[in-house]
């Protein structure tokens, strides 16, 4: 899995020294990680590593180790299972300290927070303001599904039984506590992984709402999770002839709301505009050429 990751089109990559390592290889998954991170060609992907969390033995040998070691290509820790403010501010002493030590600038490392609990969702608001090192929020819907008690087996997966989308609220809350923070917000995995067409669904769940990306599990859905989550060529130019359109009424006498075909556009329209360019930029698009 290490030697295949720096191949796939992701954005983003994390090793994983917590649910995807058994309790008997945690402290020798340090080693790997560090190798992977500072011997592999990763181009130009956002680099993290996920520790295990505080309620266990291993999250300060976790950071000395692997942050300690690993150089300046790790950009970030992940914390899985956070359920306090402290939690992130612990995380964030002990970094200041590792990154001193190891000749990092203090700050270099930034923090990804999962909320996986019942406790975590009712404090996300102080998680998402917590520390500056904060980048990304995310949701952990296998263990949230387990923290509610839910009787299902789905563990995040949709309930036919259930006449509706039973974590609309978990959804909503988590964006508006990362987006009142200035975060990223990510939804985590879709656990069937072969099972392309219900990965798509759940895409659309967050992507709606306005998630900037989900996890992937398997190489396959990171294709799906970028078509997803990035513009489409018509969304991007739509925006684009939006952006133009505003400034080309804005820069004269006129002031405030304009017309843009059928359409009333105003400032707020010109913020939404610049996120699905921007979106589409680092995607690789540019402007379809007029007919």
């Amino acid at each position: 899995m290490l030697g295949k990751a720096p191949g796939l089109p992701a954005d983003m990559v994390f090793m994983d020294l917590e649910d995807a390592v058994a309790p008997l290889e945690k402290e020798s998954a340090r080693a790997k990680a560090v190798d992977a991170v500072k011997n592999q060609d990763w181009g130009e992907k956002i680099l993290c590593v996920r520790v295990n969390a505080w309620d266990t033995k291993w999250t300060y040998g976790d950071v000395i180790e692997v942050v300690g070691n690993a150089g300046e290509r790790l950009e970030e820790v992940m914390l899985p299972k956070v359920q306090s403010a402290a939690e992130v501010v612990a995380l964030d002493l002990l970094l200041t300290q590792v990154e001193i030590n190891a000749g990092l600038p203090p700050g270099h490392i930034g923090i990804e927070a999962q909320i996986e609990t019942a406790r975590g969702i009712i404090n996300v608001e102080e998680i998402c303001a917590a520390s500056p090192r904060l980048e990304t929020i995310i949701l952990g819907p296998v263990d949230m599904s387990a923290s509610m008690e839910m009787p299902s087996l789905a563990g995040g997966l949709a309930i036919p039984e259930y006449p509706g989308d039973y974590f609309h609220y978990v959804f909503v809350k988590i964006l508006m506590a990362g987006r009142a923070n200035g975060l990223q917000v990510i939804d985590g995995p879709y656990v069937k992984v072969r099972d392309s067409e219900g990965f798509r669904e759940f895409c659309k769940r967050t992507q709606v709402l306005g998630y900037d990306g989900k996890w992937a599990l398997h190489p396959d859905q990171v294709t799906i999770l970028n078509e997803m989550f990035g513009p489409s060529q018509d969304e991007f130019d739509r925006a684009l002839d939006i952006l133009d359109a505003y400034r080309d009424a804005t820069e004269g006498e006129r002031k405030g709301a304009v017309m843009f075909g059928d359409e009333m556009i105003d400032e707020a329209s010109r913020k939404v505009a610049v996120k699905v360019v921007a979106r589409g930029e680092r995607a690789g698009l540019t402007r379809s050429p007029k007919s």
